[in-house]
């Protein structure tokens, strides 16, 4: 393929949501068992770090470490809800279940079963965020009302993990090597952009990749600044970045699962 057809935009139509409601019938039926992991997560991090750790740290710009990582907790969420239901979830569903071929047999073409699992990648976002925030509530380390625009905003950032995700799906030759992906680009994430500690105590080329390559970190900076009622220009700037690479990865994911998928 061409670069061109690489980035070629996808055709698609209303049969797109057909896959998103797959899922969340799927979702639905094993709610109790998806429910848990979100509700939970923020607990054990709060007490463990967020007032355990923090004894220690106390505060961090002038903010208690608990409020601080607060916001972290919730973007950690919206990245792994999206990138692993995308990547090990659709995985399965491609090559174990079959479920991929089930669907392509139908009237539905390849270009709307990927974007419809990205799709329910975000909604798995979306999910996470709106278990995780009441539990941030009740601890009292966000602020209201501006927190709530974490919800729609985690069904963008939630895209483009998704995206993401999927573009590693394409390319992976196996499930086991999905871990490469989990381990070099999500676990890097989950400590250096800005998440336990500011990214002013990296040095500066760390800072730079962090900004530029790692999603995560305009993802924290955005939430900061929601659950913190503390929003500067910056927040456009981040929703820019943001908005670019989704769509970037979005059509990118596309093109490289038609190629995966068509033989």
């Amino acid at each position: 393929m061409s670069l061109s057809e690489y980035l070629s935009p996808p055709r698609l139509t209303s049969r797109t949501w057909r896959v998103w409601q797959r899922n969340r019938f799927v979702f639905v039926r094993t709610f109790r068992v998806n429910f848990l992991p979100p509700l939970l997560e923020p607990l054990l991090y709060l007490l463990s770090l967020g007032y355990g750790l923090g004894v220690f740290v106390n505060q961090i710009n002038g903010i208690p470490y608990p409020e601080y990582i607060a916001p972290a907790l919730l973007a950690i969420s919206i990245m792994n809800a999206a990138f692993f239901e995308t990547t090990y979830s659709s995985y399965v569903r491609m090559y174990f279940q079959k479920t991929f071929d089930a669907i392509i047999a139908t009237p539905l073409s390849i270009e709307e079963v990927i974007t419809g699992e990205i799709l329910w990648g975000a909604t798995r976002s979306l999910v996470n965020a709106s278990i995780m925030l009441p539990v941030l509530v009740v601890f009292r380390v966000v602020d209201l009302p501006l927190s709530l625009a974490i919800l729609p905003f985690a069904l963008l950032a939630g895209f483009l993990f998704a995206a993401i995700g999927m573009c590693f799906t394409a390319l992976t030759p196996n499930i086991e090597t999905l871990n490469l992906p989990t381990f070099l680009f999500i676990t890097p994430m989950f400590l250096f952009t800005g998440t336990f500690f500011p990214l002013s105590i990296l040095p500066k080329a760390i800072q730079v990749i962090a900004y530029f390559f790692l999603p995560l970190t305009h993802v924290v900076l955005i939430c900061r600044m929601l659950t913190l009622s503390q929003v500067t220009p910056q927040i456009l700037t981040s929703l820019a970045w943001i908005t670019v690479v989704a769509a970037l990865a979005f059509v990118l994911a596309v093109n490289l699962m038609k190629k995966r998928l068509i033989v």
